[in-house]
């Protein structure tokens, strides 16, 4: 993840989250905490405790983040965040936390009247699992009007100007599919892609899962009766080897997009 990248995407968790942006230049940003960012980045418990009991005015903290030292002013003083710091883990935390579904505009400062159409978009985990586990994370938008189907869509949505209010002479078209609907056919989509892969790996799995069932049926082959220790390695065994794919969704959204955006 690149220094830009970072910036990028604290801008967009921080204005997805209503806080002001004091000041958003090149190599660092000042940031107005709302209440709820305060209490889930800060680690003031005491202080917001405090506050509700006696009813006082609410302070949240101001921010500095330097995200490139080499473009921030000399006299700017902060956060310096990268990818490995713990800073930006919270983050990422915070945003499975605060983030499992959003809702945002493209923002092109529209000088006409100009709808804006409604996809539903999935950003999703799958995990091939046997006795060796691959995850593989696909992101999927379908537009709520025609059906169309788009992959990649998270990072397609990277390139466009977003933002959490819907912005002026713009006007949003109502979906013809529910996103109910729309959650459905992506789900459909990647079940029916899964079953026309390539599973020599499931098959892998079950010859190492024979394998041992045979050494575990030798072992105990002098005894007159299935002993429950028996029963349960043999147990054990089908939860280590048995093939499963597990298909979850880290989080999405509503996305309202241009006609061209995609």
């Amino acid at each position: 993840m690149q220094q830009q990248e970072i910036h990028n995407f604290l801008e967009r968790y921080f204005t997805a989250n209503h806080c002001d942006l004091l000041e958003n230049n090149q190599g660092y940003m000042t940031v107005q905490l709302t209440v709820e960012l305060d209490k889930e980045l800060m680690n003031r418990p005491f202080y917001w405790h405090y506050l509700e009991k006696t009813g006082g005015v609410p302070n949240p903290m101001k921010l500095t983040f330097i995200t490139n030292k080499k473009q921030a002013p000399d006299h700017i003083k902060g956060e310096v965040i990268h990818f490995g710091s713990p800073r930006l883990h919270q983050i990422f935390q915070s945003t499975k936390n605060l983030a499992g579904f959003i809702r945002l505009y493209e923002n092109n400062n529209f000088g006409l009247q100009t709808p804006l159409i409604p996809w539903i978009g999935l950003n999703m985990k799958i995990s091939y699992q046997c006795d060796r586990k691959r995850d593989v994370y696909q992101s999927i938008g379908l537009q709520l009007i025609n059906g169309r189907m788009v992959e990649d869509f998270h990072d397609k949505l990277l390139s466009l100007p977003m933002r959490s209010k819907i912005p002026d002479y713009a006007y949003t078209l109502s979906p013809l599919i529910k996103p109910r609907s729309g959650l459905n056919r992506i789900q459909s989509y990647l079940t029916n892609r899964i079953e026309l892969e390539d599973h020599s790996w499931a098959d892998e799995a079950r010859m190492r899962w024979k394998k041992d069932l045979d050494l575990l049926h030798h072992f105990y082959e002098d005894e007159e009766e299935i002993s429950e220790s028996f029963e349960t390695e043999k147990i054990a065994l089908q939860e280590q080897y048995e093939p499963k794919v597990n298909i979850s969704i880290v989080n999405g959204g509503l996305f309202y997009l241009t006609e061209k955006a995609l």
